[in-house]
């Protein structure tokens, strides 16, 4: 963040770790200097990838390193965890890795389940699930088995134990766009919050941050999902006097329709704030009502060419959390480097405090297992969305 971090994040050392950014760089045929940033691109033509193994109900073997990929592949979210199937065969064959099994277990069916099958086979690592409830199936599985799980929840209640998440955190990307906010001079807030657990912790996560940042939040609103509601909230919010900012906790869709309700109510001139869910929603930016907004989330730069290269493949475009897939199998494959065959996992370097690189910047994980993310301030502006407040590139 070139122009405001979040106080953890101005702590970041000068450097990334070279072994993270190499990963990431691997299947290029191009030298790149030790002080680049991480470039996604195809492995060389003349590089034939190895293609990786992602069946389901494979038996162990000797010569790979048995790792679970445990995804809902059918019911409601089944579109979204076949897409994370897809970002972990992507990776395995742009690093052209052919130490890694991964092997697909469906959640839907029962995560418990899943679980249990993966380690029966021999797993010694499980990347998944998505949901916080099945984090809380699987763990009673996979804890006494010494087999760590890297999830894709953002759920912090389930993190710890053995128990990793790499879901963007609600509480870092509302910290990260305050402190942008703080840099621009405004130092007035309100909220307008939909109610619903994601919203109580959004809130609590706003009122820290404020407090940090020696601001003051003058009106915190919650409403339903209808119109009464939201109008009658943005009135309580306009009443209490002109803010600086806004934060607007609810997905883009939306927040488009909150903010003019918003302005009408008495809040003209504040400055709309978001969260890290309108990364997810590539129409935010055609929205007018949200022009001028900021929003902190992981980067984008690496993502788009990342979700080229998928649409190429498959047919299809990623879904954005479909990163996350990407980036454990990177993250799997450094550590691969110093992970005997047949030996457990060495989750101590799921704990190095230089951190990670992946399609989603620089991450490590704090003590309590919570991803640690480096993120960016966007701006929608003009149709499209602008880096306002690059992320670092590392820890």
């Amino acid at each position: 963040m070139a122009e405001a971090a979040t106080k953890p994040q101005r702590k970041l050392l000068s450097r990334i770790t070279v072994l993270a950014l190499a990963v990431v760089v691997s299947a290029c045929s191009t030298v790149v200097p030790r002080t680049a940033p991480p470039v996604y691109r195809p492995p060389a033509e003349a590089a034939r990838p190895i293609e990786p193994v992602i069946m389901p109900g494979l038996p162990t073997d000797s010569e790979h390193h048995m790792v679970a990929l445990l995804v809902p592949m059918t019911g409601p979210n089944g579109a979204v965890g076949r897409s994370i199937a897809n970002a972990t065969q992507l990776a395995l064959l742009d690093t052209n890795n052919a130490e890694l099994r991964i092997t697909t277990y469906d959640t839907a069916t029962g995560a418990a389940g899943a679980a249990r099958k993966a380690i029966d086979e021999g797993a010694q690592l499980i990347l998944g699930p998505l949901l916080s409830e099945d984090v809380r199936a699987v763990m009673p599985i996979a804890r006494p088995a010494g087999v760590p799980v890297i999830s894709f929840s953002n759920d912090i209640s389930v993190a710890g134990d053995g128990a990793y998440l790499m879901g963007y955190s609600p509480a870092q990307s509302i910290e990260r766009v305050v402190d942008y906010a703080r840099d621009q001079g405004i130092t007035t807030y309100g909220g307008l919050v939909a109610n619903g657990l994601y919203g109580e912790r959004a809130s609590t996560a706003f009122l820290r941050a404020v407090e940090d940042d020696k601001g003051q939040v003058i009106s915190l609103q919650t409403y339903d999902r209808n119109v009464a509601s939201i109008t009658a909230a943005a009135r309580r919010l306009g009443k209490s006097g002109p803010v600086g900012a806004v934060l607007v906790v609810d997905d883009g869709a939306a927040a488009a329709g909150v903010v003019p309700l918003m302005r009408k109510a008495g809040e003209p001139g504040a400055r709309v704030l978001g969260t890290e869910r309108w990364n997810n929603e590539s129409s935010i930016a055609a929205k007018p009502s949200l022009d001028g907004a900021w929003f902190a989330s992981v980067p984008d730069n690496l993502y788009r060419q990342y979700a080229v290269k998928y649409r190429t493949r498959f047919g299809a475009a990623p879904y954005r959390l479909s990163s996350m897939g990407y980036d454990a199998v990177l993250l799997a494959i450094r550590i691969a480097r110093d992970w005997p065959m047949g030996r457990p996992f060495p989750e101590s370097r799921l704990r190095d405090r230089g951190g990670f690189a992946g399609i989603d910047g620089a991450f490590r994980f704090d003590r309590d297992g919570v991803a640690e993310r480096a993120l960016e301030v966007q701006e929608v502006r003009g149709g499209t969305t602008v880096t306002v407040s690059p992320a670092p590139s590392g820890f």
